[in-house]
């Protein structure tokens, strides 16, 4: 018989949290989920359609409260941790507020994982840990550094993580570092949006969108469904192993050989520019528009790929999605949305 969990989702009424709402609420081994948001970056008509439901539940509140921390944890699981300021630029003009929430929040959540007795907490960690790393593809034992407040923050995150597993023998975590995740419910008009879905809104209504520098930078893109099932694999794998091969040879990527307590990326494994992004929404939605060029942003690096090997092996991660099909399953979810 199937031992079934409840897991609590801090930020699950997010971009990324309301989507492995929806995925968890599907999977036979979840009794009940319950979402941590402050409705700050989240928004209710993203998890609305679940609030009738007895297997899931709301708690309005913020992560920079270690007592609302503790009042969500009782009776949890597992925790996916997504709540945080993202946004480089943000961070570059509020580094304090960041701070408080990426950091503080997270180390509020990791306390309040021991003092409820959670058996493992997985977070959402940042492809923007590698900082000024020129390598690629990008490996999770080489990083550089961090090029912006945003990228420290979710940096000492990982090392926080890091120290608590080896200080306390009941913590139990698996960070994932995501590379630039795209999809539905993706908020395309807040101050901070993200490059994609800023696109979507400029095809839809037949404009040019802006690109920073001259659009040769590059980066992996990852939908969101990708995102979604290393989280469900990260939550449920077995302390001991269980993905496609367990075994860690080499002796330099990490001397941890069983999956958790690890840092894994999140991505295709495949670099697309800025220009082939356009392109790619262009023949998606017959917008012949060219895009405009602005000036670089500040704390940005020129380019990004990740290595999913670690992640394969250790996890079972098998992303199915291309960023082509991404696209335009993206804007198909785009053009029937409010956000729009």
């Amino acid at each position: 018989m199937i031992e079934k969990k409840n897991i609590l989702i801090t930020g699950g009424a997010g971009f990324i949290g309301s989507n492995l709402v929806e995925a968890l609420l599907a999977d036979e081994r979840v009794a009940k989920v319950r979402v941590l948001d402050n409705l700050s970056n989240g928004f209710m008509h993203n998890i609305e359609e679940f609030m009738h439901r007895d297997d899931f539940e709301f708690i309005e509140g913020d992560i920079t409260d270690y007592d609302t921390c503790v009042r969500a944890c009782k009776g949890i699981d597992l925790v996916s941790h997504q709540a945080a300021l993202g946004s480089v630029p943000r961070s570059i003009k509020d580094p304090i507020t960041s701070d408080r929430v990426n950091i503080g929040g997270t180390l509020n959540m990791f306390q309040a994982v021991r003092e409820c007795g959670v058996k493992r907490i997985v977070f959402a960690a940042s492809s923007s840990t590698y900082g000024d790393s020129e390598g690629l593809p990008k490996v999770e034992h080489i990083i550089g550094k961090p090029l912006s407040p945003y990228a420290i923050t979710k940096y000492v995150n990982e090392l926080y993580a890091d120290v608590f597993a080896r200080t306390y023998d009941d913590f139990e975590y698996i960070g994932l570092r995501y590379f630039n995740v795209f999809g539905p419910k993706q908020d395309p008009n807040g101050a901070y949006a993200a490059v994609i879905p800023l696109f979507m809104k400029a095809a839809k209504e037949g404009k040019s969108p802006v690109i920073n520098g001259d659009g040769t930078y590059s980066r992996d893109f990852t939908y969101v469904a990708n995102a979604v099932q290393a989280n469900i694999k990260a939550l449920f794998i077995s302390p001991s192993g269980g993905g496609k091969g367990v075994e860690n040879t080499n002796e330099n990527t990490n001397e941890n050989t069983k999956p958790i307590n690890q840092i894994y990326n999140v991505a295709c494994g495949k670099r697309t520019t800025l220009n082939e992004l356009w392109n790619y929404i262009q023949v998606a939605v017959g917008n012949n528009k060219p895009a405009a060029h602005g000036p670089n942003r500040i704390g940005d690096i020129p380019h990004s790929l990740a290595s999913i090997d670690k992640a394969k092996a250790m996890i079972g991660y098998d992303p199915q999605i291309e960023v082509e099909k991404g696209i335009k399953k993206t804007y198909d979810w785009f053009v029937t949305s409010d956000l729009s």
